[in-house]
């Protein structure tokens, strides 16, 4: 039986597991024979020269008891393949994890070749290989390598997407320091960093409270060192607001501060006494409070109603060079436009010259055809002259412009316009000029408001007639002065408004800008016919539907109610009141992005919304051409003014 190799298989009665873990699998074709016939393919079994021996398999099950096995050569399938045993450097052991020995017999004959299969120490032997297994193996590390390079490129390709995006962050981070709210300075590098600060204020209340006990008690010494301590210790403090802005010897005022309390704690403490006097300072600074506040508004409301004086020199100017050089009988080009339904136009009522430029400016700048922009600008007799020689000297380029007087709407009459009526009423006259109104800092603030110039203005309630001042347009889009125009507007005309008259964007937040803040719904005139918790609208940037204004008679509804609130009892004086009842139900509501508000009194609006916004709108007592504005929001107006005109220069008017 020399240079026989035996691959055999194991098979034991045990479960399906072990049937499956006992095969041991080999294939070799290097006995002599075999050597000579390996290319034309492997030896089956029946091919050898020994047709018939047996083969006896012992092996240990998983409960320890030795099995013996026999099988017969013949019964071996045709796949089955010999290997010489003795060529040591074929040999090839196979891990049995039932640790096999295996004897051979053949006619007589015996011999053993005993393995102790060992797992992990098995050493492997080489042996000749196959063509088409060297192949597949070719193959197999070919396509590894494949797969190599797909998964590096992928890995590059993954690399240079996010180096791109931190690049294109980074650019569009914003690494201005802005003020003291910005995380970077030191004093945030403290999460206490007004402790000593604070520390130092309640040691002044305190001694306040003590000196004033000792002053009733006769402890004028005591009485001295407390006020005196309290001087210093204000004095150290100065207008600081953390720790950071506190001069050197701040702390050491504030340990001699607590000595003298520790003093006047052991002489004069007395529980009741001490709540009862902090209670009454506490009182008294409450209405200090109260009264700085009214002061605030009312100075406030004051500085708003106030005109610049480069502002007030503009309209003198232009009016001046208006009559000197004749411009009165000058027009603007392109009037064939002026009732063209097919172009794009916009109603600006104001006073305001400069104001008016930068909408104009700003909204041509950005319309991708200003050619098909026509601006109708309707201003009061005093400022007509002025606006109508700016626009004749700096006509936006492209873009068609019309000024016209309110003065000259003869049709506008008191006789027709319920405002008007009242306006010219004895009960007005005296809520707006009598002399015994409070114009005190600290009196008739809350009504302060109510009384601004521009409630007096036909300017103001003009938008309620858009029908009448332009009986032939379709569509119109209503824009405030105190507006900048930063995207093209013309997707405005497209939007459907699904019947309704009057587009807008809704201010309603949560509880807030709701009908129940502007309307007074004690009155059952108003709470019997409007919901209180309506979302609001703002006027300033209004896309109106004028064929549907004339079908459903909104100039009407809103003389009923302006002839209901004659008294103003249903609300106070202003235009959004009466805007939200005519125009309730018949309101449809735009993407907020397209009108941003507040940047005339909220100095923490989210600047990538002003910043994507299609108008952002100057609401409030911080007008951009007042020195109330808000620094921040400022740049958004002052771009679109052109600083180097010259009845800018003329009138200081600097960037």
């Amino acid at each position: 039986m020399q240079g026989i190799n035996i691959v055999l298989s194991v098979r034991a009665e045990v479960s399906p597991t072990l049937r499956r873990e006992n095969r041991l699998y080999a294939t070799s074709y290097d006995c002599p024979n075999c050597i000579e016939r390996k290319d034309r393919g492997n030896i089956s079994s029946t091919d050898h020269p020994w047709k018939d021996f047996d083969i006896i398999v012992t092996y240990s099950d998983p409960s320890g008891a030795v099995q013996v096995r026999s099988v017969r050569s013949r019964d071996l399938s045709s796949s089955w393949v010999w290997r010489n045993p003795r060529k040591e450097k074929h040999n090839r052991i196979v891990q049995d994890p039932f640790q096999t020995k295996l004897s051979y017999r053949k006619n007589g004959d015996s011999w053993s070749d005993n393995h102790q299969f060992q797992g992990e120490t098995s050493q492997a032997q080489a042996y000749p290989v196959h063509p088409v297994k060297l192949k597949r193996q070719m193959l197999r590390r070919e396509r590894r390598e494949r797969r190599t390079a797909d998964l590096i490129k992928q890995d590059k390709e993954t690399e240079n997407q996010m180096q791109e995006e931190a690049i294109k962050r980074a650019r569009e981070l914003d690494t201005n320091i802005k003020g003291k709210y910005s995380i970077w300075r030191k004093e945030y590098e403290n999460p206490n960093a007004d402790s000593t600060v604070k520390l130092i204020r309640d040691q002044i209340i305190m001694a306040k409270a003590y000196a004033t006990i000792a002053m009733a008690k006769n402890e004028t010494v005591l009485y001295n060192s407390l006020i005196e301590q309290s001087r210093e210790s204000q004095l150290a403090i100065g207008e600081a607001t953390n720790d950071i802005e506190l001069l050197p010897s701040a702390l050491d005022q504030a340990k001699a501060m607590g000595h003298i309390l520790a003093t006047a704690k052991d002489r004069l403490y007395d529980c009741v006494l001490i709540a009862r006097k902090l209670r009454v300072m506490l009182q008294s600074s409450e209405t200090n409070v109260n009264s700085f506040k009214k002061k605030s508004t009312f100075l406030i409301q004051l500085a708003a109603k106030t005109v610049p004086k480069p502002l007030h020199c503009i309209p003198l100017v232009l009016t001046t060079d208006y009559h000197l050089s004749n411009y009165d009988k000058k027009v603007f080009p392109n009037k064939e436009k002026l009732e063209d339904p097919s172009l794009y136009h916009y109603a600006i009522f104001s006073d305001n010259v400069l104001a008016t430029s930068v909408v104009v400016n700003s909204t041509t700048l950005h319309a991708k055809e200003p050619g098909k922009h026509v601006f109708h600008i309707v201003t009061d007799k005093l400022n007509f002259a002025a606006m109508k020689m700016w626009f004749l000297v700096n006509a936006p380029a492209g873009a068609t412009i019309e000024v016209k007087n309110v003065d000259d709407f003869t049709w506008l009459n008191s006789s027709y316009c319920p405002v008007l009526r009242q306006l010219e009423s004895a009960r007005m006259i005296e809520y707006y000029f009598k002399a015994h109104q409070s114009s005190s800092l600290t009196g008739g603030a809350d009504n302060l408001k109510y009384r601004n110039p521009k409630y007096l203005s036909m300017l103001n309630h003009l938008r309620f007639y858009l029908p009448e001042v332009y009986p032939k347009l379709g569509k119109i889009l209503f824009l405030d002065d105190d507006i900048v125009v930063q995207k093209d507007l013309t997707p405005l005309w497209s939007v459907n408004l699904n019947g309704m008259v009057n587009g807008a964007v809704e201010t309603c937040k949560e509880s807030f800008h709701r009908f129940d803040k502007y309307l007074n719904f004690s009155n059952p005139k108003i709470a019997d016919n409007f919901d209180a918790n309506a979302c609001g609208w703002a006027f300033g940037m209004n896309i109106f539907d004028l064929i549907e204004w004339r079908k459903r008679d909104i100039t009407g509804i809103y003389h009923h109610w302006q002839e209901m609130n004659e008294d103003r009892t249903l609300w106070k004086l202003g235009t959004l009141p009466p805007g939200l009842i005519t125009f309730y139900n018949l309101t449809h509501p735009l993407d907020r992005s397209w009108h941003v508000l507040g940047l005339g009194y909220d100095p923490a609006l989210n600047q990538t919304e002003i910043e994507n916004a299609g108008v952002v709108h100057y609401n409030g007592n911080y007008k951009p051409w007042l020195d109330l504005a808000i620094a921040k929001y400022r740049s958004y107006w002052s771009k679109y003014v052109m600083y180097d005109n010259f009845y800018l220069q003329v009138c200081n008017l600097n960037q």
